[in-house]
């Protein structure tokens, strides 16, 4: 299963009960939270996630909308006797703001909290399933968007042809990777006599808090789904500008130049508690485009 699952859409104000940032990306067996708002471990329990099976935190930025939630999961997470390292990718400022709040509250970790200052853009984490590669945005302090990509071998084994052309299973990883298989008796059986194209590899884009930047069309290319800030309506470029944010048409734009396959849009605006006319505007330049709504989760 590749899927996030919204646990707050609203920008810096919590308002008409939508929550600041953050996000659970399940991809098979892990479950990512990427930022962690005001109210994130509460989110957690109301859709019946298990934060026991968080082993990895993204945060995009030190706004407080984005990470105020974090140091009251990690005490949780603590007075629940978690043992399991928790791996935290966030700038590098935060390390030391959750150490002096361990520190005044005299709390003392059960488990290892492993931080890992982001620092520049490439990869920052890579398992036997997928890979995260972080990316600069154009915000008003330092501010990074995250890239979640599938692992899969190209090609997949047809098992009833392996097995009639006699092909062992210790091959069969050899097989997916593309190669041919020669027997014993020095016969070749080629590739595509006993496998089939895979499906391609899925991807999902965590464009943060951004001005208009097509930097992030580029960096994004033909991704699955990208989330995109949208918290402006058209017709507020100026504002949005002004407050290095971005607006509906903007967001829109960037998944269409970006060739995306679908475009989620979130961290909406506290003046606004329809939420309609965010939907009405992208549509008019990107057809598939989504509401990143609360408790909903999307498959990527």
């Amino acid at each position: 299963m590749f899927a996030v699952t919204i646990l707050g859409n609203n920008s810096a104000l919590p308002a008409y009960d939508r929550h600041p940032s953050a996000q659970i990306v399940t991809i098979y067996d892990q479950l990512l939270l990427i930022d962690c708002g005001e109210g994130t471990q509460m989110q957690l329990s109301r859709y019946k996630i298990r934060r026991g099976k968080l082993n990895h935190i993204f945060i995009s930025h030190l706004h407080g909308d984005h990470y105020f939630g974090l140091i009251g999961l990690i005490s949780s997470m603590a007075l629940l006797n978690r043992e399991q390292p928790l791996h935290l990718f966030a700038p590098a400022g935060l390390e030391e703001i959750i150490q002096l709040q361990l520190k005044v509250a005299s709390t003392t970790l059960p488990f290892p909290l492993i931080f890992h200052p982001l620092e520049k853009e490439g990869l920052i984490l890579e398992d036997s399933k997928f890979t995260v590669e972080t990316f600069h945005t154009q915000h008003r302090i330092p501010c990074w968007g995250f890239l979640i990509r599938e692992k899969k071998d190209p090609r997949k084994v047809d098992k009833e042809k392996a097995v009639q052309h006699h092909i062992p299973s210790a091959y069969y990883q050899s097989l997916k990777a593309g190669y041919d298989y020669t027997s014993k008796d020095g016969s070749v059986i080629y590739n595509d006599q006993v496998t089939i194209p895979n499906s391609p590899a899925r991807s999902y884009a965590y464009c943060a808090d951004t001005l208009y930047d097509e930097r992030l069309a580029t960096i994004a290319k033909d991704v699955t789904m990208i989330y995109h800030e949208a918290t402006y309506l058209n017709g507020m470029e100026e504002r949005a500008t002004a407050r290095f944010h971005s607006t509906t048409s903007q967001a829109a734009t960037i998944a269409l130049k970006a060739n995306a396959g679908g475009l989620l849009l979130g961290h909406f605006s506290s003046k606004f508690e329809e939420l309609h006319d965010y939907l009405k505007e992208a549509l008019e330049v990107f057809p598939n485009t989504q509401l990143a709504i609360e408790g909903v989760t999307f498959k990527i």
